[in-house]
């Protein structure tokens, strides 16, 4: 894990995301990293479409992710962002019926190249999306992963990550939002006082 370096997701190092996206069939079948975002997917999406409208969300600084690198290559990657640019979360009727106050940053997705599973790089993906929550502003973050103690599940269906792991991180358990799925949530200093949220 020390060889593991965190860059920001923007316009420099879109190639290198792109090559990871491209080398596992563009993520769930072309997801492209798309799910959460306002577009969405779908079968009436193709392949291209989501990775021309996540390519354009980059370049407009409408997108964010850390991305996890080894050496030049990128192995993974933490999806972050505000409600606005992220609204589109699972079990969302059942997060509106105990929502008091949005937060001010959502983490919805993690991916890590087949290569380098195992290996601790959700972690310091995770670790390098708060790192970069800090530099916008900070504020309140929000996840929703699964917990998964006791029960086998496929790495498959933990895009949001474990319970486990965000409690690690200084995350605490808010709500439960589905039979094993948790709304966490930590509050980030920011890391300048002049820094801009977003």
């Amino acid at each position: 894990m020390a060889s593991f370096l965190v860059q920001p997701l923007n316009e420099t190092t879109w190639p290198a995301f792109e090559a990871l996206v491209a080398r596992h069939n563009g993520i769930w079948s072309g997801c492209w990293c798309m799910s959460f975002h306002p577009e969405g997917i779908g079968r009436h999406k193709s392949y291209e479409q989501n990775r021309a409208e996540k390519r354009a969300r980059v370049c407009e600084d409408r997108a964010h992710a850390a991305l996890v690198y080894d050496g030049d290559t990128c192995i993974g990657w933490c999806q972050f962002g505000s409600p606005e640019e992220l609204p589109r979360i699972k079990s969302l009727k059942v997060y509106r019926e105990g929502l008091r106050d949005l937060p001010d940053w959502r983490i919805t997705c993690f991916f890590v190249d087949r290569a380098y599973r195992g290996q601790g790089v959700a972690d310091v993906a995770l670790e390098g999306a708060l790192g970069e929550i800090a530099k916008l502003g900070g504020g309140t973050v929000e996840s929703y992963p699964e917990d998964v103690e006791g029960r086998k599940t496929s790495s498959a269906f933990l895009h949001n990550g474990t319970l486990a792991m965000f409690e690690r991180a200084g995350f605490t358990r808010d709500r439960r939002i589905g039979k094993d799925r948790w709304v966490v949530a930590k509050t980030v200093k920011p890391k300048h006082a002049s820094g801009s949220r977003r």
